[in-house]
């Protein structure tokens, strides 16, 4: 498998931890947002969205984080990413989305960028812009994980999810733009254990060959 990455995007962190936590090889291939390489010409003849991650399986070219990380699971089910039955499987679902699809598209650098641009934002306001729809989405979440979570080792249950492998890399980008997180205890709980985990510790954004 080849995965078409950069080291500080989210979306392509999460599909790092996932092929880690199946124990799949795979080659990187980082595309530098500095220089536009993702809105490359022949990055977009592999990948049309523009947008990484991509993960090239044979020639067969797969998008969005989400999509991938539930294509490994079927395809490589030990350790399974949800739970055995239906009901559980829509809660992790419910709590991966709602970093996936309402927190992380409103912090994405293109939404940062078109801010800093066209909207004539200034750093500040960016970062507090930032903070705020971290901070709105974590409240649920912490009430999710506070009724579903066993030992505030895992989001839900007491084994690695979903969930979990869509939280650790939007926490880091909560200490990044210096959020407060003292409102989350068993968010940071989970995330604290989940970080020591070889398979997250491995997917980092500062320790990936193209990290600047």
């Amino acid at each position: 498998m080849k995965l078409y990455t950069f080291f500080r995007s989210s979306a392509a962190f999460r599909v790092r931890i996932a092929l880690n936590v199946k124990g799949v090889k795979y080659e990187p291939l980082p595309k530098a947002f500095a220089k536009n390489e993702h809105r490359a010409a022949d990055y977009l003849a592999v990948n049309p969205q523009g947008l990484i991650p991509a993960l090239d399986v044979d020639g067969a070219v797969l998008s969005q984080s989400l999509a991938i990380i539930e294509y490994l699971d079927e395809t490589h089910p030990t350790p399974p990413l949800l739970p055995g039955d239906a009901l559980g499987r829509a809660r992790v679902r419910s709590m991966a989305q709602a970093i996936a699809c309402d927190i992380h598209p409103l912090n994405n650098l293109r939404v940062l960028n078109y801010l800093k641009g066209d909207l004539e934002q200034d750093e500040e306001a960016v970062n507090t812009w930032y903070r705020h729809w971290i901070t709105a989405g974590f409240r649920g979440l912490e009430a999710q994980a506070s009724e579903f979570s066993s030992s505030q080792r895992f989001l839900f249950g007491d084994a690695v999810s979903l969930a979990d492998i869509c939280l650790v890399p939007q926490m880091f980008n909560a200490r990044r733009f210096k959020t407060d997180l003292t409102p989350f205890p068993t968010l940071l709980a989970v995330s604290t254990h989940l970080e020591s985990l070889p398979a997250f510790a491995a997917a980092r954004p500062e320790v990936q060959p193209d990290a600047v």
